[in-house]
């Protein structure tokens, strides 16, 4: 039988970094600025970089347990709940994968707009097309072999971090000290910003700061396909130290670069506007072209996730045959189809709404969390079984931090997300009677109680009780 066995630990990095560095990292300085002062910031850094690194440890944990189980982050979920949980994870990893696109999309092509003003806001008819033209050469790309792509987003990962580079040395030469421990914890008055306590902007922090490492897991989904399980557990710590050092140099460099009130009120990408005030007009395209790059990049990631985790989950018999489906090249094909058509039908509806990008951009937000929560809780459960308490405390710590972000994103994305849930069931249901299994009673109550909650989410959503404008 054919190795499959392909992507070596380089790659495998690079993916992380590819998926996980997209468009939030070129707005962070301004978001950052508006949450917290310095002080608080490095706090909130320090919380999500241990949160992240629990994560990963737990991902590296299971997988070496279970090295079966190397359909990763959403089928340790089944270890716990059975495969009722492993597809409630696997179809929440699926939603955030592809309804992630959906905002590459619209902000790829406002970026366009720098240059080429018909695209100019990105969810005009010229934008949309153009979108929906990348997604389909995209899924082309991906169906020619996943270790194909992997190679390319090497090359494009190299390339997006080169403009991180440049704008990390230029702050590097042009920091002040002064203006960096100048009101350090935020807590002096100021008519430019708020003053909070440093539980309040930390907490602001923590919002701006965990969104930016979704995509950190990617190598655990790809373990399947990595040519040994070391190289997925090597990539997935180097790749989390260079994400996190790469977010502080560029979030916390500012800060004494410009004054706090100047890096709140500067024009995104932010990062942009502080380079163009320290080498000139060039700075500014400079960071739009990596902006561009670094997205079309991360759409390339998050073209292959999708479909690969539809490949493992029918495999673990949750998913009709059909998900499984590998064309010559060993690339999910009808998977990676299903896919792209979803995402191009959302990308239309922009033409009459933005309620959908809206929200899709919800529904994404709860899926990656939900996904991270179960990985805890098969975690706690692992570690329990063998007495390996180091490692039960890192399953609580992720736990902890995970429902801590559920609570910051608010109930309202979690009541939304059930309604994505109905169809699912739909497919579930007709898996497991495709693969002569039976549903238990207690996978039907699960079924209904959520189906329940669906329903009381479309009611409040319709009398506007939960906004997805």
């Amino acid at each position: 039988m054919e190795n499959t066995k392909t992507i070596g630990r380089f790659e495998l990095t690079a993916l992380i970094v590819g998926a996980t560095i997209g468009s939030g990292i070129f707005g962070i300085s301004s978001d950052l600025a508006n949450a917290a002062a310095p002080g608080p910031a490095i706090l909130g850094w320090l919380i999500v970089g241990l949160g992240v690194w629990c994560l990963i440890a737990s991902l590296n944990h299971l997988l070496v347990r279970h090295p079966k189980q190397d359909a990763g982050i959403f089928a340790y979920a089944g270890l716990v709940f059975g495969p009722l949980g492993e597809f409630i994870s696997g179809w929440a990893y699926w939603l955030a994968s592809w309804l992630g696109n959906l905002a590459f999309a619209t902000i790829a092509m406002s970026a366009l707009g720098t240059f080429w003003p018909v695209f100019k806001g990105g969810q005009n008819l010229p934008s949309i097309l153009l979108a929906i033209l990348l997604t389909i050469i995209f899924t082309v790309i991906v169906s020619y072999g996943v270790e194909t792509t992997a190679l390319l987003n090497l090359l494009g990962t190299i390339t997006k971090l080169i403009p991180l580079l440049i704008f990390v040395v230029f702050a590097i030469l042009a920091f002040h000290w002064p203006t960096f421990i100048h009101n350090f914890w935020g807590l002096a008055k100021s008519n430019d910003n708020p003053t909070l306590s440093i539980y309040h902007q930390v907490k602001n922090s923590l919002m701006v700061m965990m969104w930016l490492f979704m995509g950190v897991e990617s190598a655990s989904v790809m373990a399947h396909r990595a040519k040994r399980h070391h190289d997925a557990v090597a990539a997935s710590f180097g790749g989390w130290l260079i994400l996190l050092v790469v977010y502080l140099l560029v979030s916390l460099l500012p800060y004494g670069v410009m004054t706090r009130s100047q890096l709140a009120g500067a024009a995104q990408p932010a990062m942009g506007t502080i380079l163009s005030q320290l080498v000139g007009p060039w700075g500014a395209a400079l960071i739009s072209t990596g902006l561009i790059i670094s997205v079309l990049v991360a759409w390339l990631s998050w073209t292959m996730l999708p479909a690969e985790a539809f490949l493992m989950m029918e495999k673990d018999q949750v998913l009709p045959r059909a998900f499984g489906r590998l064309n010559s090249h060993r690339a999910p094909t009808f998977g990676l189809w299903v896919t792209a058509i979803v995402q191009c039908l959302f990308l239309f509806s922009l033409l009459f709404t933005t309620y959908a990008y809206r929200f899709a951009y919800t529904l994404g937000t709860a899926a990656g969390l939900i996904v991270y929560f179960f990985v805890g809780l098969d975690q706690i459960k692992d570690s329990l079984q063998e007495h390996d308490y180091g490692q039960l405390m890192i399953g609580i710590l992720l736990t902890i931090f995970e429902l801590l972000s559920l609570a910051l994103a608010g109930w309202r994305q979690v009541m939304v997300l059930s309604l994505s849930l109905l169809p699912g069931f739909l497919i579930y249901w007709q898996a497991r009677r495709l693969h002569k299994q039976r549903l238990t009673k207690g996978e039907w109550l699960t079924m209904a109680l959520i189906s329940i909650l669906a329903v009381v989410s479309l009611i409040l959503i319709l009398n506007k009780t939960i906004p997805i404008e």
